[in-house]
């Protein structure tokens, strides 16, 4: 085999028990999983708002965003519950490029495993514990999920991990809402069959046990936009779109919770923050229009940074994303005012 073994990493339970949770943070993650959890079940009318960094790519300034983040939440909480976007590990198309904080805690150093997983265990502790929210990652690696399901209040599946068998079966054993994305292809069968999948039992191998997995009433969809074969940019947040998936899950009666998180960046903007606020207020325009479309869309899923834009590892710019673009955080500032506004 091709391939160095370096050393063998700590499992879940030995980091855990380097790094517990103290204090009340067990509770304020069980009080903010029930508030979700309600949002998703219809018990609570409240908008989900998923909003943050591309990646979490430096704990000082993610933490100072979340400051401000924690700030606008306490003026809209009637209204909308945020759930600060802490995503440390980043898919890449190519294998190329930063790939998060579990691989580089420091992104101008060389990758360290281990000290990529206390990294990210001891940030998403940080949110609780210094901030009072709880977080949603993306779940890039199955296999590394039981480092952060204590602390955790949503989960991610990406486009290129929805249709992989142990991303789906993995997700059918949380306690927390999956968001299974539409896959780069756009189409909704691969999704509506990975939420089939996540919100059922399953015996399956996991991390060298068998597990058997009890299935996730809040797996849900993710509309992120598509890619088609010309490698075009294709949205799928319009009327027409959400309406298509209100059709897809009438034809699944048997999916429990019909929802969907609206991805208002990647193929939905072209790539272009500064579009999201549009996107966003067409969709809350929607739903005040249809019946329908209002008791589907559960939220959005905003990339929001300290600055506009994005910039090179190497760009020294703080606050300013190192992966895909961002909204500035006075944008965001505004928008999820103006969102309480027109809610």
């Amino acid at each position: 085999m091709n391939m160095e073994f370096k050393r063998k990493l700590a499992i879940p339970m030995e980091v855990k028990e380097m790094y517990p949770l103290t204090g009340n943070m067990g509770r304020i993650k069980e009080e903010r999983d029930a508030e979700i959890q309600k949002i998703f079940s219809g018990r609570s009318d409240k908008l989900l708002l998923i909003i943050g960094p591309c990646s979490a790519d430096n704990e000082d300034s993610v933490m100072d965003y979340l400051e401000r983040l924690a700030r606008v939440q306490e003026q809209v909480e009637e209204k909308i519950l945020i759930v600060p976007r802490v995503y440390t590990n980043k898919p890449r198309t190519t294998g190329d490029g930063y790939k998060g904080l579990l691989h580089q805690p420091n992104p101008e150093e060389k990758p360290d495993m281990f000290k990529g997983i206390i990294a990210t265990r001891k940030l998403h502790m940080r949110v609780i514990r210094d901030i009072g929210l709880t977080s949603a990652d993306e779940m890039l690696y199955s296999e590394n999920y039981k480092y952060l399901d204590d602390l955790l209040s949503y989960v991610a599946i990406g486009a290129r991990s929805v249709e992989d068998q142990q991303h789906r079966l993995t997700a059918s054993g949380m306690d927390v809402p999956a968001g299974m994305k539409n896959p780069t292809s756009g189409d909704y069968t691969v999704m509506m069959n990975s939420i089939h999948a996540a919100q059922n039992g399953h015996t399956f191998i996991y991390r060298g046990w068998e597990a058997v997995s009890q299935g996730n009433p809040y797996a849900h969809a993710i509309l992120r936009g598509y890619t088609n074969s010309k490698g075009e940019h294709y949205p799928n947040y319009h009327y027409e779109d959400i309406m298509r998936l209100c059709d897809a899950y009438e034809a699944r009666p048997e999916l429990k919770n019909p929802s969907v998180i609206i991805d208002t960046n990647h193929e939905n903007s072209g790539k272009d923050p500064l579009q999201q606020p549009r996107i966003l207020k067409e969709v809350l325009e929607n739903r005040r229009n249809s019946d329908r479309i209002r008791n589907i869309v559960k939220g959005f899923m905003v990339e929001s940074y300290i600055e506009d834009g994005r910039q090179d590892i190497h760009g020294g710019c703080y606050g300013k994303s190192i992966t895909d673009p961002c909204l500035g955080w006075d944008k965001s500032e505004r928008l999820i005012l103006e969102i309480a506004d027109l809610l």
